[in-house]
């Protein structure tokens, strides 16, 4: 597929006026679009309780079922495009909201909220979860361009540190003030109980995947560095805080709608620049696309294995997620990315 590029207007790079459209609809890809849909009704008819059996049955499937089916595929594509995004602009491929320490941040920022604020609102909550995500991002990037680098290896782990001491912190408070019920279910990344009135802040995500595809071009120069992107007229500090407020606010709301749901951003990414390379523009709709795809995969898998009862997402995605992070790392050795 022919891939449209930056252009370069009196020194600045600027996006193309009519983004190509037209490209996106292959036939690859409205396959794909098909075998969504084929998850997402398969995903509304899974369920322990049998429609028709009652005469409130197809009541509760519009409280319950729809928003699942709904927040499955939303959410999926937050976390594929956070970590695409993350990705890029780091230039790594082991990047992503669960190796940066970004999701322990927001289950930080959630502590604090209930630490602070008696019941507080899903609003409220949402909004500590996004800028703690926001500072504890930063953070991460701060220390990546304090740090002289030489392996690719170091990023990750870098980024499962500081998460780590987050989450020891988090623990910590959580047990000091009595407050751990709230972190159970935030660790606990799962689907059961999504229901109308608890997943309606997950349509924002739209907006941001919207915002990241007009600025595709930008981010795809600042992923080849910042000397490259600034002598190209590019702001480079601020479309970093661009950036990073777009990845906060597509994890702050995942995380606290959802909970943790780890290595999502690390597999789908990386899958489809395997096969389609870095152009974010052009890989954008695949990553959320797969990114429905892999979630709504793993929690049918989460729903029946031990019917009737139901297994998190978080240890499905987990599970797999491990398994890919260990074959991108032998993957990168073998070709000398990794030393």
């Amino acid at each position: 597929m022919e891939q449209r590029q930056p252009q370069q207007v009196n020194g600045r790079v600027e996006p193309n006026a009519r983004p190509s459209f037209s490209a996106v609809w292959t036939p690859s890809f409205i396959i794909a679009l098909l075998i969504i849909f084929l998850l997402a009704v398969t995903s509304l008819f899974t369920g322990v309780y049998e429609l028709g059996r009652q005469t409130n049955d197809f009541d509760m499937f519009w409280i319950t079922r729809v928003p699942r089916t709904l927040a499955l595929m939303l959410t999926g594509a937050a976390m594929a495009m956070a970590g695409l995004v993350m990705q890029l602009i780091t230039q790594n491929r082991l990047v992503e909201p669960t190796t940066t320490g970004t999701i322990e941040w927001a289950g930080l920022g959630l502590l604090t909220v209930y630490l602070l604020v008696p019941a507080p609102t899903l609003m409220m909550r949402m909004t500590g979860a996004i800028i703690f995500a926001f500072i504890g991002t930063m953070v991460f990037f701060w220390f990546l361009r304090s740090v002289k680098l030489r392996s690719s290896l170091i990023v990750p782990i870098i980024g499962l540190m500081l998460g780590a001491v987050i989450s020891a912190i988090s623990t910590f408070l959580g047990l000091f003030f009595r407050a751990s019920q709230a972190l159970e279910g935030w660790f606990v990344g799962s689907f059961a109980s999504i229901q109308i009135g608890r997943y309606e802040y997950l349509w924002i995500i739209i907006g941001v995947t919207i915002c990241i595809f007009f600025l595709a071009n930008r981010l795809t120069v600042v992923g080849l560095g910042e000397d490259i992107a600034t002598s190209l007229g590019i702001n480079y500090n601020r479309l970093m805080m661009v950036a990073t407020g777009l990845i906060a606010l597509s994890v702050g709301i995942v995380a606290t709608v959802i909970g943790n749901l780890p290595f999502l951003g690390l597999i789908v990414p990386n899958l489809v620049s395997m096969i389609r390379g870095d152009d974010l523009r052009s890989n954008l709709p695949w990553v959320c696309v797969i990114g429905m795809g892999t979630i709504l995969v793993s929690d049918l898998i989460s729903r029946t294995i031990i019917q009737p009862f139901e297994l998190p997402v978080s240890l499905i995605l987990g599970t797999v997620g491990a398994a890919v992070f260990i074959i991108i790392l032998l993957r990168q050795r073998r070709r000398g990315g990794v030393r």
